[in-house]
């Protein structure tokens, strides 16, 4: 169980993808609900990629990136939230790894070690993954207490993949708000 009380803030690392419809405004306004909760703070997001899938391979490709969060939610709340966020955005499962409009995964949590039925920190995937470690290393400081820098170049290293990832974007969102689509 996590030490955290609820009114402390802690840092969570995400990872959001698309592959379908306008994908990079299904990030956007993945990331404008989020910064929008009571709870959460958007802090940093990095450049958008685009990735060719992974798994199952007869879907367009994706645009990926990650953010980093500030919350006082714990990490099964704030996974429930980020759930709600992919229903709200018209996500639909019917094929695993399949296309999708918006797919958000929580990868890392103040370095917090948990293993439920809803879910598993650190993501146990997440250093295998090119889409997932490219963006992370744009938002992920040097002096990042939990040692998530570390694993992160580590797993950059030790990646054969680079093929299939190229930068879209350097930067996905704004702060958003600003901004309206003309």
């Amino acid at each position: 169980m996590s030490n955290h009380s609820p009114s402390e803030q802690s840092e969570a690392y995400i990872a959001l993808g698309a592959n379908l419809g306008d994908r990079e405004q299904s990030l956007k306004e993945a990331l404008t609900l989020l910064n929008a909760h009571e709870d959460i703070e958007v802090l940093r997001c990095s450049g958008v990629y685009e990735t060719e899938p992974v798994g199952y391979l007869d879907q367009p490709n994706f645009l990926n990136m990650a953010a980093a969060l500030r919350t006082s939610l714990l990490p099964e709340a704030l996974l429930t939230v980020m759930l709600g966020i992919e229903d709200q955005l018209g996500r639909v499962r019917e094929i695993q790894n399949g296309p999708r409009t918006v797919d958000l995964d929580l990868l890392w949590m103040d370095g917090q070690t948990i293993e439920t039925p809803l879910l598993t920190l650190p993501h146990p995937r997440m250093l295998e993954r090119a889409f997932v470690l490219f963006p992370l290393r744009d938002i992920v400081p040097q002096d990042e207490p939990s040692g998530l820098i570390e694993r992160v170049t580590d797993a950059l290293g030790k990646l054969d993949g680079r093929e299939g990832i190229k930068l879209w974007t350097t930067s996905g969102w704004e702060g958003g708000f600003g901004h309206s689509a003309s």
